[in-house]
């Protein structure tokens, strides 16, 4: 351990300060980010111009071989180094919004939660689709994520009911693809042009997935739907979510498209504010 400390402080004194001067290269996504999509209406994201490149952490590379005495040196040293002096790549008050103070959510303090607040009729939630369920797939194992509908005018609370009553259903197996059902709600609206204006339209939809018309009333008037859509209106509200798509991350940052400026962007700005609250 004597020997250890000592080779520590010798190479620390040698070194100086373990950080960065020099901002990484930027690196190239699999494919080009998606650029989001004008559009006017209040319930829709926009695109903003994102700052310039942040200085980023140096990378060291793993080699097959075992390090020498000196490199496990350093590498124990900057192990010490604790998570809150890390240097970040997103600012707050650029690419997201601090809320203060923080606010509830909808599921416990056991896990980080990032809730999505979207709209079925809302084309950049379409588009965001692919990208947010490929994020679900891989989130980290300390993290939950959740939808909210947003709820601004009448369409938009009908939307909701059809949300959580899908969500119900297919969580007590009414619905077998409850997933599939949420994608056929978009596929519905922006693909076949049904815009579920009424409960007969969404009555119709429910029976194709093979809900009973006593199933769908049932649900459709359940005091679990009311109370569902009582807590997405309250968060809503606590967040001052006023578009969508809106990411919430553990009831402490909201973000956007319009922030985040492309889709992978709003990804890697997720990872990064779950990453901050893992590091509390």
């Amino acid at each position: 351990m004597m020997k250890n400390l000592f080779w520590i402080s010798a190479i620390l004194l040698l070194l100086g300060a373990c950080s960065a001067d020099e901002p990484a290269e930027p690196v190239a996504d699999d494919q080009p980010a998606a650029e989001l999509p004008a559009d006017d209406s209040a319930a829709a994201d926009t695109v903003a111009e994102t700052a310039g490149d942040e200085e980023a952490l140096e990378v060291v590379e793993e080699s097959a071989a075992e390090p020498e005495p000196e490199e496990q040196a350093i590498l124990l040293a900057q192990a010490d180094v604790p998570a809150a002096a890390r240097e970040w790549k997103y600012k707050e008050g650029q690419h997201y919004e601090r809320m203060m103070p923080a606010q509830p959510t909808v599921g416990g303090a056991d896990k980080i939660e990032v809730a999505e607040f979207f709209w079925y009729g809302c084309p950049h939630c379409y588009d965001f689709e692919p990208y947010i369920n490929d994020w679900d797939e891989k989130k980290p194992a300390n993290a939950r994520f959740v939808r909210i509908p947003a709820m601004w005018n009448g369409i938009l609370v009908l939307h909701a009911k059809l949300f959580y009553a899908g969500e119900i259903l297919a969580r007590n197996g009414v619905i077998k693809d409850g997933a599939g059902f949420h994608e056929a709600v978009f596929q519905e609206y922006h693909r076949r042009g049904n815009r579920l204006a009424n409960e007969g339209a969404i009555q119709k939809l429910f029976e194709r997935f093979g809900v009973s018309a006593e199933d769908f009333e049932r649900t459709w008037n359940s005091f679990e739907v009311s109370q569902k859509l009582r807590v997405a209106e309250d968060l809503a509200r606590r967040y001052s979510v006023a578009n969508v798509p809106t990411v919430v991350v553990n009831g402490k940052y909201r973000t956007g498209g319009s922030q985040a400026g492309s889709y992978p962007n709003l990804l890697e700005i997720i990872d990064e504010l779950v990453a901050r609250e893992s590091a509390r």
